[in-house]
């Protein structure tokens, strides 16, 4: 079993002194909340290590006794995540590796754990910590006493069946309770059978009987999440197969602890995954090197016939990777190379090398030379509009990785090494690609960054940035959100961070209530042009406030900056603001480390600056008497029918 995981931004190891004494140090010195920038790449050592689990328990026992709001205060952009911790068992070992896994991540957290075996009273009562404000995981653990401690003595597999459906049924109401009045995200598990139970049978056809009722039970409960947009199931399964046993008998019988420690902390990991991706921190660019990664072999030494990614002991390894990454790449996540080659050669082997899953147009960019590979992932960097925190970049050489983690310490580094087998697991195991729901965005995106070269070639053979517009023939739709960009618009407010004016993130059901509201106005706006079609690439939300419309947000990929697209968008929700009898339009900006490039966005636009708070948010109106024109190289589509009727009237 491989405890490899997946290097969080942060160095490479330095130094002598442990991860874990190095924290301990911070601590003492009272400096890890000044110094908590540099605490994800200590966690992310502790998390390479064979008994990660008890190192980031102790590391999170530590970072437990510092107050969150400590840190956001001295790290601005730094946002602290709620909590909720609920279930059947004990569970007080849940809150240290909890504490490290967000912190892996950068996110300082408040966990707070409810009454023992107070689940069911938790669940249902709005004003408990799980129903709290602020609140962004609400997790309830559950385990399999929770269902046999309700069993008559002696029970049989039709009691099973029995209390199995109706526990079923009691989730299922409890899931829509929260969907009814939480914030934040329900998180369920399935739920492991420990082998004293079936054993209790004595004829194995009973312990058949049981074996299948327990698995349409927890198929059942992965079937929620379905049917509930805040509920998320972490199915408990895989995580007990990477190792570990399920519990300890003497704690289960004595202390009512029916999970174990590695147990929860694989289970903690997955959590701070899933709060990762539901702030919309999933990465976009996965940056492979070559040599000794994607196949075996030194291709400048070796030559086209002494690598192998097939037909050798070695090379199947790295075909096996090859796969999962082009497998991973089929979802929209952009392939990209660096590799220290000449270029020639790696073109022809990715083009005719009989071994290579991966070809050529499988990656966005390839860059093969002999410069610094940190130098190289800045220039995709900026080729693509994305930022360095959109990236994660795997690699066999030490070196390298220290390299670009010294030079560009937002990239996640992958940390692989002389055996081949291990790269699959190493490259999945911390999901940095890892979306709440797939889109078709998603699933084109590749094409599109290829439409993109195609459009950064015109705009080079263009005698200026007029004459490249004019010829691209940008089309601009301003049209409320159809029912099936739901999870689209969601995703643009979770991902998108350059051009967004407020940064609210909105999850599915967020954007459904505003969608479904009288009162509010919620845009989809779509783009294609000469190359093709961008789809969604941003939304418009806006509520009515008294006689006026308050614009909530702005947003827009960074794939069609600088088109003139966000000028089209705007003013045609502002003709529609005073066409529907709003006396003007008022909006904000709250400035982040990332969205200074939209500071002057509403100015330009004729909005007036009425007032500017402590935390630099700005507000602005707009008194509708004069209206910015549409760019004349944008043809504008402007249908609002289907938005809320009484969105901007008065």
């Amino acid at each position: 079993m491989s405890t490899a995981v997946t290097t969080p931004p942060g160095p490479e190891p330095t130094g002598t002194a442990s991860p874990l004494d190095r924290l301990r140090a911070l601590y003492g010195e009272k400096r890890l909340a000044a110094e908590y920038p540099a605490v994800p790449g200590l966690l992310a050592e502790l998390a390479r290590q064979d008994d990660w689990p008890a190192q980031l328990s102790r590391a999170g026992r530590l970072l437990a006794r510092v107050a969150p709001e400590d840190i956001a205060e001295r790290h601005p952009g730094v946002e602290p995540a709620g909590v909720a911790v609920t279930g059947h068992g004990t569970l007080d070992a849940l809150t240290a590796p909890l504490t490290a896994e967000l912190a892996r991540h950068g996110i300082p957290s408040r966990v707070s754990v409810g009454e023992h075996d107070a689940w069911l009273r938790d669940l249902q009562d709005p004003g408990s910590h799980l129903y709290a404000p602020g609140t962004e995981l609400a997790l309830c653990l559950l385990d399999a006493q929770a269902v046999f401690d309700e069993l008559p003595l002696p029970w049989g597999p039709e009691d099973v069946a029995k209390a199995v459906a109706g526990k079923l049924e009691l989730l299922d109401a409890l899931a829509a309770r929260y969907d009814e009045h939480g914030t934040g995200t329900l998180v369920l598990n399935t739920l492991p059978l420990p082998a004293e139970h079936p054993r209790q049978l004595l004829d194995h056809r009973s312990r058949t009987e049981l074996s299948i009722l327990w698995r349409e039970f927890n198929i059942g409960v992965l079937r929620l999440a379905a049917a509930h947009p805040r509920l998320h199931i972490v199915d408990l399964e895989p995580l007990i197969a990477e190792g570990g046993p399920v519990r300890d008998p003497r704690l289960a019988a004595y202390a009512k602890v029916h999970l174990g420690e590695e147990l929860l902390a694989r289970y903690a990991r997955q959590a701070g995954h899933l709060l990762r991706t539901l702030r919309g921190r999933t990465r976009k660019v996965l940056v492979v090197d070559l040599d000794n990664t994607l196949w075996d072999g030194i291709l400048g030494d070796d030559g086209p016939d002494g690598i192998a990614a097939a037909t050798t002991y070695r090379g199947e390894a790295f075909g096996r990777f090859q796969r999962v990454v082009k497998q991973i790449g089929s979802q929209g996540v952009l392939l990209a190379v660096c590799s220290k080659n000449d270029r020639e050669p790696v073109l022809d082997v990715l083009r005719t090398h009989p071994d290579m899953a991966l070809r050529e147009d499988d990656f966005v960019r390839i860059h093969a030379d002999w410069e610094p590979k940190d130098g190289a992932i800045r220039t995709m960097a900026g080729r693509l509009n994305l930022g360095n925190d959109s990236f994660v970049f795997a690699d066999d050489s030490p070196f390298e990785r220290g390299l670009v983690a010294s030079s560009l310490p937002e990239i996640a580094l992958i940390a692989l090494d002389e055996e081949p087998a291990l790269h699959v697991d190493r490259l999945l195991a911390d999901g940095w690609f890892d979306v709440r729901e797939l889109t078709a965005a998603d699933r084109g995106r590749a094409v599109q960054y290829r439409q993109e070269a195609e459009r950064q070639d015109l705009q080079q053979a263009t005698g200026s940035m007029e004459e490249y517009l004019r010829a691209l023939g940008v089309t601009v739709q301003v049209a409320p959100v159809r029912d099936h960009e739901v999870a689209r618009i969601a995703q643009i407010t979770l991902r998108t961070n350059q051009f967004n004016l407020t940064t609210r993130r909105l999850q599915a059901p967020d954007v459904r209530e505003r969608l479904d509201s009288p009162d509010h106005l919620v845009l989809a706006v779509r783009s294609r042009d000469r190359f093709g079609d961008n789809g969604v690439v941003g939304a418009l939300f806006a509520h009515r406030e008294d006689d006026a419309l308050r614009i909530d947000n702005m947003l827009l990929s960074c794939r069609v900056f600088a088109r003139g697209i966000e000028q089209a968008a705007l003013a045609a929700l502002l003709e529609h603001a005073r066409d529907s009898g709003a006396a003007e339009v008022r909006a904000s900006y709250r400035p982040t480390a990332k969205n200074h490039k939209v500071r002057d966005l509403y100015p330009s636009l004729g909005f007036e600056r009425t007032a500017e708070s402590a935390d630099g948010t700005l507000e602005f109106r707009h008194p509708l008497t004069e209206l910015p024109h549409v760019p004349a190289h944008v043809r504008l589509t402007a249908d609002f029918h289907g938005a809320a009727p009484d969105a901007g009237r008065p």
